[in-house]
């Protein structure tokens, strides 16, 4: 099914430091007809005080998070952010949330990374509470209870002082596994894939599905975002294309994770690139990292990003327009930006 396909712009998380020309790209972007800009963190840079700077300087784009990591924050932290950033974009914030991993959320917050899905669960129903602002803020737990448990017994059950904007704020989830993608079509408002191939729509369609047919699902399909992420490369050089995509993906399948649980691989894995993951991680893990990076299949890349020339890249978009996906987040460049605006909307 052929549909009008939205764009958006990933910022990302920080490098070493702050990048140059944001608050440019933005009104390049805004003017150019993309709907949204995403910001991300992963032990740098947070993800909502770029945003709220940066976003003070547009008026129509989508001002959203790729993605607020759970551990980072209680939900109630979290809530208040969320309402606060609707209220200075006029109803334009999306909160886009995450689990990370055990590397992340336990090496870095010091948080345990047990129970991802009940937290996750748990978490969504707190920050949902407190933007429908209909009770005084209560929760039995077990991940999260609300007032704390042996402590002083002196917490006191409150309402958010300041009322929200909207109490429907969009919450998306950031999910790779099944049972998260699942949780994602149940309990989100929409779902940001890390890695999709559109090509492969059928590897996420039953878990999908799944999440959808539950008794508690909050959207149904058609009403429910996919949100995707293609890294984008527009060079007439096309092998060039390809080697600068390349280090992304060895990076995510071979060093994002431990050998025994690495989320990013296992997706490649039910691609059908056993092989090819197994390769890159080995390399990647031993300290071969060009090896690793030169072992990533050109197919592997066309999964999942759009390389190349322009001609090629407007016909590789098609795949992506007959898909469930209605935004397509690109990253790079102006120059790509404006690229991508040409042949999506051109």
């Amino acid at each position: 099914m052929t549909k009008d396909l939205k764009l958006g712009w990933h910022i990302g998380y920080w490098g070493r430091s702050m990048p140059t020309g944001v608050p440019e790209t933005l009104a390049m972007i805004e003017s150019l007809g993309y709907d949204s800009v995403f910001t991300a963190e992963s032990w740098g840079s947070d993800a909502i005080s770029p945003l709220a700077w940066w976003g003070a300087g547009t008026t129509k784009l989508r001002l959203g998070t790729n993605i607020v990591q759970i551990s980072a924050r209680t939900p109630s932290a979290t809530a208040m952010a969320a309402i606060t950033m609707d209220h200075l974009s006029g109803g334009r914030f999306c909160l886009g949330l995450g689990v990370s991993g055990p590397q992340v959320v336990e090496g870095w917050y010091g948080q345990r990374f047990n129970k991802p899905l009940t937290r996750t669960r748990e978490y969504v129903d707190i920050v949902r509470k407190v933007l429908a602002r209909e009770e005084r803020l209560t929760n039995d737990g077990p991940e999260y209870p609300i007032p704390a448990r042996d402590g002083l017994g002196l917490g006191k059950a409150l309402n958010v002082m300041t009322h929200p904007v909207r109490a429907d704020l969009p919450i998306f989830l950031g999910a790779e596994g099944p049972k998260n993608v699942a949780l994602a079509a149940e309990i989100a408002d929409g779902w940001f894939p890390i890695f999709y191939a559109p090509r492969h729509e059928e590897m996420y369609a039953r878990h999908l599905a799944e999440g959808f047919a539950r008794p508690t699902a909050r959207r149904r399909p058609e009403d429910f975002e996919i949100l995707a992420m293609a890294t984008t490369f527009i060079d007439d050089d096309i092998e060039r294309a390809y080697d600068r995509a390349r280090p992304t993906i060895a990076l995510y399948v071979g060093g994002m994770g431990a050998q025994e649980m690495n989320f990013h691989a296992d997706v490649f894995r039910r691609l059908g690139y056993e092989r090819a993951v197994d390769e890159i991680q080995n390399l990647f893990l031993n300290g071969k990292q060009a090896e690793a990076i030169a072992a990533v299949p050109r197919e592997m890349v066309d999964e999942i990003c759009l390389v190349g020339p322009p001609a090629k890249i407007r016909d590789d978009l098609q795949a992506w327009r007959d898909s469930r996906v209605t935004t397509l987040i690109v990253g790079g460049a102006p120059d790509t930006l404006r690229t991508m605006a040409e042949l999506l909307y051109g």
